[in-house]
């Protein structure tokens, strides 16, 4: 009897394992029939054009509070100067009422109006001062010069103050605008390491050929420039091809897509802002059928800018990974207008 039970026992427990293994087989095959498809060369580089454009978009907003910044801190140090010079001159107003104390003692007393001031708060005791018959000409000059420095003196600081509060929040937003940037980029670079090396490799092949490209062979027609200052931010663009796109730089030896316009410009004499966001604002817009070569030419809504080289070519920073180059308007993006800068 004995042995006949563990033959019994042992066939459940071989149906047992046998059910359990058909149920991870199936469970596992449902996976894969349910796993997405590993994304092509071509989703994946529209993916990483997203995010890029994204970044941008972070970049500009980045940059201009690090503009806001660099102001806040200069109108900050300014007025901390005022004030410090403010009250130098309301303690000398002071000092000036202490010696007419003294002068009042030693010719046979203080008037008590004076004595008040000088023993009490002022800020209270001022708007009464005034109205007093016992103060002389000259005491009540004294006061209302002391009364108004000190409400100059407070209104500078309580100026100051505020501009320190709107610079905390400015560098608060930068640390924000910082780590989103950093986010964008880690999930593009992520999605580059998707790919295999063969095509990683194709694509850097695909990027250096159309850098090389824009050096010689871009048909630019025979539009001329609206003005000398355009054609000179111009040339002083073309001298710049083949150079890194670096986020947040300026020049010499890297740029972002604004950054370029800016030094390009400041070759040819004019100074205009440092974002997309403000060099909007730089100049008279017009439209894609009126662009001149020199002109800043404004893509997806305003987050990336070029210069117009003619016959619909556009010379610019791409994007991390692309260097200064001509490109086709047609494959840049969504263009929104221009902006003819002036002299």
């Amino acid at each position: 009897m004995a042995s006949h039970r563990r033959s019994k026992q042992s066939s459940r427990t071989r149906v047992t394992v046998l059910t359990a293994t058909a149920a991870a087989a199936v469970a596992l095959t449902s996976q894969a029939a349910n796993a997405a498809p590993k994304p092509t060369k071509s989703e994946v580089k529209a993916k990483v054009d997203k995010l890029y454009e994204e970044a941008e978009r972070a970049t500009n907003q980045y940059d201009g509070a690090k503009e806001k910044q660099k102001k806040l801190e200069k109108e900050i140090g300014q007025l901390q100067d005022k004030v410090a010079r403010e009250q130098g001159e309301l303690n000398e107003l002071r000092t000036g009422l202490g010696a007419m104390a003294s002068e009042q003692y030693r010719s046979g007393g203080i008037d008590p109006s004076v004595q008040l001031f000088l023993s009490a708060d002022p800020g209270d005791y001022l708007d009464k001062a005034s109205t007093l018959d016992s103060l002389s000409a000259r005491q009540l000059e004294s006061l209302k010069k002391v009364q108004a420095k000190q409400r100059e003196l407070a209104q500078e600081r309580a100026e100051a103050a505020e501009k320190l509060q709107d610079l905390a929040g400015t560098r608060t937003e930068l640390g924000k605008k910082k780590k989103e940037i950093q986010g964008k980029l880690s999930k593009a670079q992520k999605l580059l390491n998707s790919l295999t090396a063969a095509e990683r490799t194709k694509m850097a092949a695909d990027e250096a050929r159309a850098s090389r490209s824009s050096t010689g062979r871009v048909n630019l027609g025979n539009e001329v420039a609206a003005s000398k200052f355009g054609a000179d931010a111009l040339n002083a663009a073309a001298s710049q091809i083949g150079k890194p796109y670096v986020r947040g730089t300026t020049g010499p030896n890297s740029y972002d897509c604004s950054g370029l316009t800016q030094w390009a410009y400041a070759q040819a004499g004019i100074q205009i802002s440092r974002v997309t966001y403000t060099q909007v604002n730089d100049g008279t817009r017009v439209g894609m059928s009126a662009l001149k070569p020199g002109d800043l030419v404004f893509f997806n809504n305003t987050e990336h800018v070029g210069l117009y080289a003619g016959n619909g070519q556009v010379l610019h920073a791409p994007h991390p990974g692309a260097s200064v180059r001509y490109e086709s308007m047609s494959t840049i993006g969504s263009f929104q207008f221009g902006v003819r800068v002036a002299g």
